[in-house]
C-alpha cells in the first residue's frame, strides 16, 4: 500500500500547488490513498467547508488539522459531520470533531491520528500518554496507523517518533513548514520525518510575504500577514506500508516546484 501525505497546504497558492502536482504524483508513485494537513488552507488560517470540498475534489481523501483548526469559525458547523476531517486528538473532552478516523482503500482500512505538540503551542493534553490510548483503540480495527504530529519543537517530534516506533506505521511532523532531511525508517518499522514541509508559495517565509516578516524582525512591530505570490511548491512524503503487519517498508520525501 502506498500513501501520499502532503505537508501543510497554505492558502490559495497551496491549493494551486495541489491542483498542479497531485495527480502526476499519484500516478508516478502509484498512490492508493492521499492525506493532507489543511489547517492553513483558507487564506493561511483554518479551513472552510467550501475549501475542504475543493481539496476532496482534487483527489485528497482525508484531512488533518492543527493549532489553527478553529480560526475559521464555520468549521464548528461541519466538523462533527465530516468523517474525512480530524483535529488534534489531545484537545480537551467537549471540543468539536474527532481526533482520529479511518479511510478504506483497496479493501484495507487505514487509521489516521492527529496530535498537537505542547512546546511553544497551547498546553493541550499530553500527546504521549494520549497517543497510546488512542492507538490501542484504533488497532482494534487496523494495524495501519499514520500519526500527524503537529508540533513546533524538533525534540518533541523526535521523542514521539521513538516513543511510537513499532506501534504505528508512520509519525509525520507538520506545522513548521520547512521540510526536514531526516526521513527514515526507525528500528521497529515506523517511518519518521520531523516535518513534511509546506505546500504553498515558495519564495516566502513560511508562506507569508518575506518583506513583511523581515521588517517585523527588524522593527519588532506587529504586522498583518499576507500570503506571498510567485512560484509554488508541494512538499510531501510517500509511504510504502505492508498491509498485514502495518510496518513501513520505505519512506521518500518529495519536493516539486513550479512558476505560477
Amino acid at each position: 500500500m502506498r500513501v501520499l501525505f502532503i505537508g501543510d497546504i497554505v492558502g490559495k497558492p497551496g491549493r494551486e500547488a495541489v491542483k498542479r502536482f497531485i495527480k502526476p504524483l499519484q500516478v508516478e508513485y502509484k498512490v492508493d490513498v492521499t492525506i493532507a494537513n489543511a489547517e492553513n488552507a483558507a487564506a493561511g488560517k483554518g479551513l472552510t467547508k467550501e475549501i475542504a470540498e475543493e481539496l476532496y475534489n482534487q483527489g485528497i481523501q482525508f484531512l488533518t488539522m492543527g493549532n489553527h483548526v478553529w480560526d475559521q469559525r464555520e468549521i464548528m458547523n461541519f466538523i462533527d459531520r465530516e468523517p474525512r476531517l480530524i483535529r488534534p486528538a489531545n484537545y480537551p473532552v467537549g471540543a468539536p470533531g474527532q481526533g482520529y478516523g479511518f479511510i478504506r482503500t483497496i479493501g484495507k482500512k487505514i487509521g489516521v491520528l492527529n496530535l498537537s505538540g505542547r512546546i511553544f503551542l497551547p498546553p493541550l493534553e499530553d500527546p504521549f500518554s494520549g497517543a497510546i490510548r488512542w492507538i490501542n483503540q484504533m488497532k482494534q480495527e487496523t494495524p495501519i496507523i499514520i500519526v500527524d504530529f503537529h508540533a513546533e519543537a524538533t525534540s518533541e517530534k523526535v521523542a514521539l517518533g521513538w516513543f511510537l516506533d513499532g506501534k504505528v506505521s508512520a509519525v509525520v511532523g507538520t506545522h513548521t513548514h520547512i521540510q526536514t532531511a531526516d526521513a527514515r525508517l526507525l528500528e521497529q518499522g515506523t517511518a519518521y520525518i520531523t516535518d513534511v514541509g509546506m505546500t504553498g508559495p515558495r519564495d516566502s517565509v513560511l508562506g507569508v510575504k518575506k518583506e513583511i516578516i523581515i521588517n517585523r524582525f527588524l522593527t519588532q512591530l506587529p504586522a498583518k500577514f499576507e500570503l506571498a505570490n510567485g512560484p509554488i511548491q508541494i512538499n510531501a512524503v510517500v509511504l510504502e506500508i505492508d498491509e498485514e503487519s502495518g510496518k513501513t517498508r520505505q519512506i521518500e520525501s518529495i519536493q516539486r516546484f513550479a512558476e505560477t
